[in-house]
């Protein structure tokens, strides 16, 4: 038995998290793998089972320093999403976080990491602010307001955009 995870939206991300079972073989994770390959998609292995897998886990800290920065005031959540979508979110289509920092050099990461980490945010609470916007039924395009206000047009159309950029990826990517 194994878990193929899927990123939405599947028929656009090509990326597929496996996680194998206490009792999966080597062979039925290459064979799904190779399956998977086949239908043009990457296969990600999950060596052991943990709470959101990889992808999941990476969005989580994401997502709770992106709130932990509107929260207190640093900057608007169309700010963060500009410094996600025109910084390293490009950078990211590209390369992965290994790759970009074995070209940068750990001891610039590592420098930047005793000095960054004991700032950034590290509650293993919800974030009020998310509690509170959860709480005043603002839920994002299912209710209309969420960090932004969403009508149905808006949401359809920015739903296409983010299609055609991801599209766009796909066409351009050698692998």
């Amino acid at each position: 038995m194994l878990v193929a995870h899927y990123f939405n939206p599947p028929y656009l991300l090509p990326l597929v998290e496996i996680v194998r079972g206490a009792e999966t073989s080597d062979e039925t994770v290459e064979a799904v793998c190779s399956l998977l390959r086949k239908l043009g998609k990457h296969p990600a292995i999950v060596r052991k089972e943990v709470p959101g897998f990889i992808g999941n886990r990476l969005q989580a800290a994401l997502i709770r320093e992106a709130i932990s920065l509107v929260q207190n005031g640093v900057a608007s959540a169309e700010d963060v999403d500009t410094v996600i979508r025109y910084g390293f979110g490009r950078r990211l289509a590209a390369a992965g976080v290994f790759e970009i920092f074995d070209l940068a050099g750990w001891d610039t990461v590592l420098a930047i990491a005793r000095y960054l980490l004991p700032d950034l945010e590290s509650s293993a609470r919800v974030a009020p602010l998310l509690d509170q916007m959860v709480a005043r039924g603002e839920l994002g395009v299912k209710t209309g307001r969420g960090f932004y206000s969403w009508d149905p047009d808006r949401a359809r159309a920015r739903n296409q955009q983010i299609a055609q950029v991801l599209v766009g990826i796909a066409q351009r990517s050698a692998n």
